[in-house]
């Protein structure tokens, strides 16, 4: 998730050299972990610093850090007891000399007395910064966080047991990225060695080995989830598991993800960007007037791929023209026909801002549908917070130190890191410029169907969302070739990036993704 907010959020979203994947083989995940962290961020509370400062050892801020905790604990679902055993705890990264670069924190649930080839899912956020208490509490737990009737208030959350949860169909591994969580690096200027596209895949990768290495679940057929940038970073780490690790992936399921970042930072600029972008204003526009319907954004689409990307791409429109032209954009995305025609359609800068200034509210990129009273009406230009990322979503972080602290039994005086801004400014986009602007993930994707011929992929999104709008991954996978396109899936519901968020729409993707694992292997198998 957090897919960098917006203008922030659109900024996020072998061993490794030096970064300590290479691993003690004597390390066991259940012996006590003695290494802790107070947070290698400047923004930490400076009262942990003294509270931790008498039990520091030798790995420096890793000594917070409590041993691994086991709990047991019984779920009901579909009026089923499903009886599960809860590990919250850390696994240790080694740099080459031999000392503990890291630890990463995770949070596993395996049910009880089921069979040993039960699929197990590692689940990860994006960002990059974000922890993964967002999935966590608002999708796959057998935990949710409720925001109540309004599904938006953070204020009186509360946490309480989750009926959809994924352990009614797979085991569950949580997995917290260094710099997110409670996951740190010894020395707070090592983190930097993990802040990367292939360093950070790499890094998850050796987690991902070493926790079924230790647990024996080896054979269990392994599945990823990511949102957002854990989308990208999901394909990342398929490919990191096969290549470096000797371990392949049975399917991926992405929730709202980045694949293409040429199309998804060219929507100011290039037509094709514009184009795949208007289809999530128009489904906006159509929850706002109480009017969707899934023709209409049809239509929608339609129009975006022809006339639209077609007008845009060609020289200014003058005259009567025009005026059709920008008054049929206006109508269909609810923007005023000033702000589309001083764009000339070009509105990605101007939607935040402009699409209820008439109410004098702004609209957040992660649901166009979700507005808020702008707190500077007086700025020509989108100023603030955004209501969701920055607003009650918030409440993740609090709700799972205290979840983790009372009822996982793993108790740290650090603060938990949900959404580490300073992570994705200095992020290693691995193309030779730093920009995230040609990161890309189709051409794993086509790599790992074509080499596994069982592979799977889901891919998720809300109609609403345009922090990564659903039409861009449509393209993507419109435009894979037929043999290993059919064992993709696309699937859009009504909501936005965190469309989980909203109960109607968590059910039907966890519904969704039931069936997807159930598929067997030779199903999925390309036909001749």
């Amino acid at each position: 998730m957090r897919f960098c907010h917006f203008l922030r959020a659109f900024v996020l979203f072998v061993c490794l050299p030096i970064v300590a994947v290479a691993q003690d083989s004597t390390a066991k995940v259940d012996e006590p972990n003695r290494n802790g962290d107070k947070s290698a961020q400047s923004r930490e509370q400076p009262a942990e610093e003294s509270a931790g400062a008498g039990r520091r050892s030798r790995n420096g801020v890793l000594a917070l850090l409590p041993p691994d905790s086991v709990t047991e604990h019984v779920l009901e679902i579909d009026s089923r007891k499903l009886a599960y055993q809860a590990t919250a705890g850390t696994l240790k990264l080694f740099a080459q000399e031999g000392e503990q670069s890291a630890a990463i924190f995770y949070t596993s649930y395996v049910v009880k007395g089921e069979p040993g080839d039960r699929p197990l899912t590692f689940v990860f956020n994006g960002g990059p910064g974000a922890a993964s208490a967002f999935l966590h509490l608002g999708l796959v737990g057998p935990k949710i966080l409720d925001f109540g009737p309004t599904e938006r208030d953070g204020a009186n959350a509360k946490l309480i047991d989750n009926p959809q949860s994924w352990l009614d169909f797979t085991d569950l591994v949580l997995i917290d990225p260094i710099g997110t969580g409670w996951s740190r690096t010894a020395k707070a200027e090592d983190a930097q060695k993990f802040y990367g596209v292939k360093q950070d895949a790499q890094a998850i990768a050796k987690t991902i080995a070493l926790y079924l290495s230790h647990t024996g679940r080896v054979s269990s057929p392994k599945y990823l989830l990511g949102e957002s940038y854990g989308g990208l970073r999901a394909v990342k780490v398929a490919r990191a598991l096969q290549q470096d690790q000797g371990v392949i992936a049975s399917g991926i399921v992405m929730l709202s993800p980045l694949l293409e970042a040429p199309l998804q930072f060219g929507a100011s600029r290039f037509a094709l960007g514009a184009a795949l972008q208007l289809p999530s204003l128009a489904a906006a526009e159509l929850e706002r007037r109480n009017a969707f319907s899934i023709k209409e954004i049809q239509a929608a689409e339609h129009f975006a791929l022809n006339d639209f990307l077609t007008t845009l791409a060609g020289p200014p429109l003058e005259g009567a023209t025009a005026d059709s032209f920008y008054a049929r954009v206006a109508q269909l995305t609810g923007l005023p026909i000033e702000v589309v025609r001083k764009t000339r359609g070009f509105v990605r800068d101007a939607f935040v801002k402009h699409l209820r200034q008439r109410e004098s509210a702004v609209v957040s990129p992660y649901d166009v549908t979700f507005a808020a009273s702008d707190p500077y009406p007086e700025s020509d230009s989108a100023r603030g917070d955004d209501p969701i990322l920055d607003g009650f979503v918030r409440a993740y972080g609090g709700a799972f130190a205290s979840y983790a602290r009372d009822q996982l039994g793993f108790k740290t005086e650090m603060t938990y890191a949900l959404l580490a801004d300073g992570v994705n400014g200095k992020w290693d986009w691995g193309n030779g410029h730093g920009s995230r602007a040609q990161v890309s993930a189709s051409d794993d994707i086509r790599e790992l169907l074509t080499l596994n011929p069982s592979f799977r992929v889901m891919v998720a999104h809300g109609y609403s969302d345009l922090i990564t709008p659903y039409a861009i991954n449509k393209y993507v996978i419109d435009h894979l070739p037929e043999k290993i396109g059919n064992r993709v899936t696309l699937k859009i519901y009504r909501g936005g990036h965190m469309l989980y968020t909203k109960p109607s729409s968590r059910i039907e993707f966890t519904t969704d993704a039931n069936t997807f694992y159930g598929v067997r292997a030779f199903e999925a198998s390309p036909k001749d």
